[in-house]
């Protein structure tokens, strides 16, 4: 069973244009200012273009590598204009991020319940991504329950009450500073019992204090498996676009430390930096499983490379 493996409604396309517009005008946009009446692609061109990848947040170790790849193709062909370098550049990004598409994106496992670890700092978005993944597990008519173990934050633990109510789940929930592992326990404990499907795990995420955190998920780690050897599932991985390179930091504590097998990106529709998803993609090689593009409950959108590079793009037509 895939999650948000959905069609691409013309609304949804809309949507997701819409919420890309940043991105798209900060990257595309600069690009085809930069080689427009340009005869043949030059040094000039060139460099011109690593400027803007690399300020767009595509990194310099990726943009380097499109670079080259361009370059290679400008001395085979020996001529290229600036609508083929356009047209090349796309094809490049897509290369990069399809080996990051995910179309079975948290496949269920056959035995109950499917349990997902969600990781990530603080104000990534990992609660509403948590309350919007659990929205659509419903909708499609699974028992879903939440568990509460960021118990640091008095916040995280409302936020998710708020969330939980309007979805119409369950929430399992201690006092503020219980052990994250006890509530990680009781809520595997309660999953079971009840028959439910998906378990959804929040965690803190306190990367001042690194050692500390991930000593705390290791032990959420081991408590689920005395109960269940072949959890946790999936373990999801939540960035912030509009923190830039910075996510690749974060990507690599977590993925270092936590045994992350997948990657949510949020807050898309807030920045120009939606190229630090192609940085990602190149360095880690991890399923990108959805982007957030908005505040509504269904602004989750499945991760598509042609989808995600026509809107960064601003094409109408996919590329393929």
């Amino acid at each position: 069973m895939n999650f948000f493996k959905k069609l691409f409604t013309k609304e949804k396309k809309e949507s997701l244009d819409l919420g890309l517009k940043k991105s798209n005008e900060s990257f595309f946009n600069k690009i085809s200012k930069a080689v427009i009446g340009k005869s043949k692609v030059d040094d000039q061109v060139l460099d011109d273009l690593e400027e803007i990848l690399i300020s767009s947040d595509v990194g310099v170790k990726t943009t380097l590598k499109i670079i080259d790849k361009i370059e290679n193709r400008v001395a085979k062909d020996k001529f290229l204009n600036s609508s083929e370098l356009d047209l090349i550049l796309k094809e490049e990004i897509i290369k990069i991020i399809c080996d990051s598409e995910n179309d079975n994106f948290l496949s269920l496992s056959k035995e109950k319940p499917h349990v997902i670890l969600v990781v990530g700092v603080n104000g990534v978005g990992k609660t509403t991504s948590i309350g919007k993944m659990a929205n659509y597990y419903k909708s499609i008519g699974l028992k879903v329950m939440v568990g509460a173990a960021d118990t640091f934050r008095a916040a995280a633990i409302d936020q998710l009450q708020v969330w939980s109510d309007r979805v119409g789940v369950e929430l399992v929930k201690q006092e503020m500073g219980s052990d994250p592992a006890s509530v990680a326990f009781d809520t595997l404990e309660s999953a079971i019992n009840k028959n439910i499907d998906v378990v959804l795990i929040d965690t803190a995420g306190r990367l001042q204090n690194r050692t500390e955190l991930m000593d705390e998920l290791g032990k959420i780690v081991r408590v689920i498996k005395k109960q269940d050897p072949s959890a946790p599932h999936h373990c999801i991985l939540v960035l912030d676009a509009t923190v830039g390179q910075n996510a690749l930091m974060q990507t690599n504590v977590f993925k270092d430390n936590a045994g992350v097998t997948g990657i949510i990106m949020t807050k898309l529709d807030g920045t120009a930096k939606g190229g630090v998803l192609v940085a990602l993609a190149e360095k880690y090689k991890l399923p990108i499983h959805a982007i957030g593009i908005g505040e509504k409950i269904e602004d989750l959108e499945n991760f598509s490379a042609a989808v995600f590079s026509a809107a960064l793009s601003g094409t109408s037509e996919l590329v393929h």
